[in-house]
């Protein structure tokens, strides 16, 4: 997952606060690196990038001083290419058209073959991520204005892409057919925004106008706004369901659907569906699973306590880079109070089990607090597939579910008296889109079928 934030103004402003703040409130999608690139009152592309959190890697109070009509920013969360400060975003560069800068949310399946072609005839790239073939492309067709250019090079890209392009007089925002990622515009006054989520756009006080639709391109520019269309190759929509299970903030409004009303519906499903007589109360694994747990006490009728304090000084143990980072997370993020546990049954409310490091930690310490009994419910079904479109589970060997037998050997693994999980029937009925609507494939395997090609004709 990243995280994209745009602004375009009628005339110049200091926007680059703005795209900063947008940017600290998506931090939760992305958390190794950070950028901005905006067009100064001279026309020229410039940018800032920097490794580690929002407040690390930019410079607020410079970002605040700096005029500039149209600006970009990104948050990254890395599927793509290492974790280096060649890969951070926007990417951004100066071609026969003019300059040119991309944030980039999702996976694009068939940029390995795309970069291999557009290599064999001579494309020098800077970076390993799979966006740099977007600018690769539109480098091909110079002599196509940009947003054409743009468009067709959009044509030829497989996978998951919400995407704000800055352009020298126009901002754009394009999401794929398929609408994998989310993407929303919003307004202020004279400011168009853009933003993955709308939570971005709640903090610097701009009106949600809107999501953008699934293959559609939005072109901001000083006559306004304006809507065009990728020539449609998608037979259906696939919303990403995981957006809803644990990416998302609570607070963000996704395609329609309050996320927090989705995940405490995910709670209520999951204790009508997987009850547990024995326990005495009801805990979460803060904060992805707190929602849901909040749903299942009041459908359960069991009372809700929070047993684990969370350290907010501490990021996600599930979206750090690497495997040690994540256990050494666990450690010094989550302390369980023996007070409140001691000596009682629980049910422990998670939003999913993806590697199984966090879960199996944490249910040793609260055993160690004298935890009784410990009654595992988790509000989505068993993840069990890789997923290709933005999320960092390159193999089933990672996926806890998928590396036993049964869901009975993963819960001797990790230690709890029971496991359950949501059906994959109520997650669908939770978000309240129709099933064919949704991305369900990191659960059950059924991946977008779409064509590998990566070549092109000059």
């Amino acid at each position: 997952m990243c995280g994209v934030f745009g602004a375009f103004a009628q005339k110049d402003k200091l926007l680059l606060e703005d795209i900063y703040l947008g940017l600290f409130a998506l931090q939760h999608r992305g958390q190794e690196a950070a950028g901005v690139a905006w067009i100064g009152p001279d026309g020229m592309l410039q940018s800032f990038k920097g490794m580690g959190l929002v407040h690390e890697a930019l410079d607020q109070k410079r970002l605040s001083q700096i005029a500039a009509r149209g600006a970009i920013g990104h948050v990254r969360y890395s599927t793509s290419g290492a974790s280096i400060i060649t890969n951070a975003q926007p990417l951004a560069a100066n071609y026969a058209k003019g300059p040119v800068a991309i944030s980039h949310n999702g996976n694009i399946t068939n940029a390995e073959g795309i970069r291999l072609n557009l290599e064999n005839r001579g494309a020098i790239f800077q970076s390993t991520t799979d966006t740099e073939v977007i600018i690769h492309l539109m480098a091909h067709q110079s002599h196509k204005a940009p947003l054409d250019a743009l468009i067709d090079a959009l044509e030829r890209l497989n996978g998951a892409y919400s995407l704000a392009v800055l352009f020298k007089d126009a901002l754009v925002a394009a999401r794929d057919p398929w609408g994998f990622r989310p993407l929303v515009l919003g307004r202020r006054d004279d400011t168009y925004y853009v933003a993955s989520e709308s939570c971005a756009l709640d903090l610097i006080r701009a009106e949600v106008i809107r999501n953008i639709e699934p293959g559609e391109v939005v072109v901001i520019n000083d006559g306004g706004l304006s809507s065009l269309r990728i020539p449609l190759k998608a037979k259906r929509h696939y919303f990403c369901s995981f957006e809803y299970v644990y990416f998302a903030r609570p607070d963000s409004i996704i395609d329609g659907r309050c996320v927090y009303i989705v995940r405490k519906e995910m709670g209520r499903r999951l204790a009508a569906a997987s009850p547990c007589s024995r326990a005495q109360l009801v805990t979460d694994m803060p904060d992805s699973g707190t929602i849901a747990a909040t749903g299942y006490a009041d459908a359960s009728g069991l009372p809700y306590e929070r047993t684990i304090v969370r350290n907010r000084y501490v990021g996600r143990t599930f979206i750090q880079p690497t495997q040690k980072v994540r256990e050494l997370g666990v450690q010094i993020k989550l302390n369980p109070m023996r007070e409140v546990i001691d000596g009682k049954p629980l049910v422990v409310v998670d939003d999913s089990i993806v590697r199984g490091t966090t879960v199996a930690k944490v249910v040793s310490m609260m055993r160690k607090c004298g935890a009784r009994e410990i009654h595992m419910r988790i509000s989505s079904p068993p993840v069990r597939f890789p997923c290709y479109y933005g999320i960092d589970t390159p193999t089933r060997q990672e996926l806890a579910a998928a590396r036993f037998a049964s869901l009975e050997d993963l819960k001797s693994s990790i230690e709890v008296d029971s496991l359950a999980y949501l059906k994959e029937s109520d997650l669908v009925a939770a978000i309240g889109m129709p099933r064919d609507e949704l991305c369900l494939a990191c659960f059950n395997g059924e991946y977008l079928e779409e064509g590998n090609e990566g070549g092109f004709e000059l």
